[in-house]
């Protein structure tokens, strides 16, 4: 009687077992979630670059994409004039975040239109002033011209604190609203994610600036 009940126990626990594993084998092969531009609620990270596969994308993502990398690379050109000309540690710390914020999303955009088979803007498009040929109906909305540019570079101390900071805050207007067109055109999840956390981040350190220059 006891041999029976020990061969019955065997006989359940093996079950159990054969029950669990093929529970975590389930749980295994499930698709993880793509990366986000936050990571977070299914967002794209901002230094990842997304797979095609994510989603179909229009020709206002390879717009938006396009006309956001000069867009970027001029501010990240910007941010960093303020390390060695800012005055003020408050401007050089958001100058900080702006590059370390901008530089990613610059990579994983171009990862994005070169698995689209689109053309990626050539790396000084951005870099010294506005692009005149433009990107779709972008264009390079809220960028410096040329002139501005070598304005902001030869300044220095709470002078170039304020350039900077107006520059910078008709600059993020610029983005923000490239992004927004992106939000209501725009079809590739990722890139809508980008532009929604552009339009948060920007809004915010554009009331950052604002308060900087005491306008608020």
């Amino acid at each position: 009687m006891t041999a029976h009940r020990y061969a019955l126990r065997r006989a359940a626990l093996a079950v159990t077992a054969a029950t669990a594993a093929a529970v975590l084998t389930a749980c295994g092969s499930q698709e993880p979630s793509p990366a986000g531009h936050g990571g977070h609620d299914g967002k794209p990270a901002a230094g990842a670059s997304a797979p095609a596969s994510a989603g179909s994308h229009n020709a206002a993502d390879v717009s938006f994409a396009q006309g956001m990398i000069p867009h970027h690379r001029q501010a990240v050109v910007m941010a960093d004039m303020a390390e060695t000309r800012a005055a003020s540690q408050e401007v050089k710390d958001l100058a900080a975040e702006i590059r370390k914020a901008q530089d990613p999303e610059i990579e994983t955009m171009s990862g994005w239109l070169e698995s689209w088979g689109e053309q990626v803007p050539p790396e000084t498009e951005g870099t010294t002033g506005t692009d005149h040929s433009g990107h779709g109906s972008h264009g390079t909305s809220g960028m410096m011209t040329p002139e501005e540019m070598s304005e902001l570079e030869k300044s220095s101390g709470k002078a170039f604190d304020t350039a900077f900071l107006e520059m910078m805050i008709e600059h993020h207007k610029g983005a923000v609203a490239m992004a927004e067109d992106q939000k209501e055109n725009g079809s590739y999840g990722p890139a809508k994610a980008m532009a929604d956390d552009i339009v948060t981040a920007q809004n915010a350190e554009i009331d950052t600036m604002e308060k900087l220059l005491g306008r608020k």
